[in-house]
């Protein structure tokens, strides 16, 4: 999580947007900065308007704009299976190393999930409280240049993203069952990556 007081604009990290990229690139701009522990650093809507937000409500009667990243849903799911699938984690319960990318599909769509699906949810992420405004501006993983240029522009500055925290490569194949009863399921995730920018 980032914050920047001045412009107010906060941006939010949904896990596996690219975040990391964007704390390396804008960390000594930014007025505050969450990288640690993981809960605060991917800190989603709710938990940011009920503990940051508030603090600019109560202290200085303002409050900030949020910006935040999301994937298509299927790309999404394939960047945690590739993550999980690296050797550090061969062994442990969220290893991903042996299984093919349908099964993890397969294994996010049960209740409940094993631990190696268990990822959460990008819609969950951006719930909002009942008094709280949600985010302000989504933009696609897809449409760096337009993240980019918005944050160049709000931030007055020029911005050199790194790339870091890469997953592994992957065979990320569905089949033509899965992919649909996915898309059927999970139709609130596709719909929050139609309406992003």
């Amino acid at each position: 999580m980032l914050v920047f007081y001045e412009e107010r604009l906060a941006f939010l990290a949904v896990p596996k947007t690219g975040s990391t990229a964007y704390h390396t690139a804008l960390r000594d701009r930014a007025d505050i900065v969450v990288t640690h522990p993981p809960e605060l650093k991917h800190a989603p809507v709710r938990r940011y308007d009920r503990f940051f937000q508030n603090i600019f409500r109560k202290m200085y009667d303002t409050e900030m704009e949020i910006l935040a990243v999301v994937r298509e849903p299927v790309d999404w799911l394939g960047s945690w299976y590739r993550f999980r699938s690296r050797a550090d984690l061969i062994g442990h319960v969220h290893s991903t190393r042996d299984m093919s990318f349908d099964t993890f599909v397969q294994a996010y769509m049960t209740n409940p999930r094993p631990d190696f699906a268990d990822v959460g949810s990008q819609s969950q992420f951006f719930r909002t409280r009942s008094n709280g405004r949600g985010a302000t501006h989504i933009f696609k993983y897809e449409n760096q240049d337009k993240i980019l240029d918005f944050l160049q522009a709000r931030l007055n500055m020029q911005i050199d993203l790194p790339q870091e925290n890469v997953s592994p490569s992957g065979d990320l194949t569905l089949t033509p069952e899965t992919r649909q009863k996915f898309h059927k399921r999970h139709a609130e995730e596709f719909a929050l990556h139609d309406a992003a920018l």
